[in-house]
């Protein structure tokens, strides 16, 4: 190797020792110079955005504010109208009250004035009613006057009446109690009460008619001589009464009585006898 050429290689090693300081500083420039305009960028960015946040925050509290006013606002204007509602509901009901107070007043008074009304017609009613009352009582005291007076002389006639009814010894030789010729004499018997009386009214037939406990047949019948002629069926006994006369007890007697039955013919037609059976009120075995 000559001389030359190892003076060369030192000066190529130190031209590129250069060019990689140069390098390295030309790089490191760049990187500064992108550093620089990157961080100039961000606060570009962030005063930007710090910026839009005041003013959006400026705005918020502008609106928050305003939103207050308007809620205070409406509120007070809330308030307002319930006072106003409150006092009219209380105007109303004031008057409604006042209304319905008039109302039951009135309907109080109604009902005093149809009490009033009912009370005194029920008095007049009632006056009237003990009226007719005194009336009815003064008519029943005459009544009762009367019919005192007409049972007095009803007794009287009775008594003179029974005393008139005659005692007839019957057919069977047994003297009766009394016997009636009439209805009239009939009645005063039926009244002491002595007898059961049963009347009857028997046509002449071949069938019995049944009078009390007892089975009759007109057999024959004599107007002329108000003479009869009757069958009788008691006991499942059968009797004839042959020929008897009006007014005259025909006796007979039956297992349970001790007085004697008596059938007493008052009057005869040409196909009929009407009179009546007399029977004892209480009836008992004979000895």
């Amino acid at each position: 190797m000559d001389n030359n050429e190892m003076h060369d290689t030192p000066r190529e090693g130190a031209r590129l020792g250069m060019s990689a300081v140069i390098g390295v500083a030309l790089a490191l420039l760049a990187c500064n110079v992108f550093l620089f305009w990157r961080v100039h960028g961000l606060e570009t960015v962030t005063s930007q955005w710090t910026a839009t946040a005041s003013q959006q925050i400026s705005e918020l509290r502008q609106a928050v504010a305003t939103s207050d006013s308007t809620h205070v606002r409406n509120m007070e204007a809330l308030r307002s109208d319930l006072e106003h509602q409150s006092t009219v509901t209380a105007g109303h009901a004031k008057i409604e009250a006042q209304k319905h107070a008039e109302q039951l007043a009135k309907e109080l008074a109604d009902q005093q004035q149809q009490q009033h009304q009912q009370v005194t017609s029920e008095l007049s009613e009632i006056k009237q009613t003990a009226a007719t009352t005194s009336t009815k009582i003064a008519d029943v005291s005459s009544d009762v006057a009367a019919t005192k007076s007409d049972i007095a002389t009803t007794k009287s006639d009775l008594q003179n009446t029974v005393s008139e009814l005659k005692r007839v010894t019957g057919d069977m030789g047994v003297l009766s109690d009394r016997i009636a010729t009439n209805g009239k004499e009939l009645g005063a018997l039926r009244a002491l009460g002595e007898r059961n009386y049963f009347e009857f009214n028997i046509a002449k037939s071949k069938m019995p008619q049944k009078v009390a406990n007892v089975q009759l047949w007109v057999r024959k019948i004599d107007p002329k001589r108000n003479k009869f002629t009757l069958q009788l069926l008691a006991d499942d006994k059968t009797v004839e009464k042959r020929d008897r006369t009006i007014n005259e007890p025909v006796q007979f007697y039956v297992t349970n009585a001790r007085q004697p039955y008596e059938i007493v013919v008052n009057q005869v037609t040409k196909d009929h006898i009407v009179g009546y059976l007399a029977t004892p009120k209480v009836e008992m075995a004979r000895k």
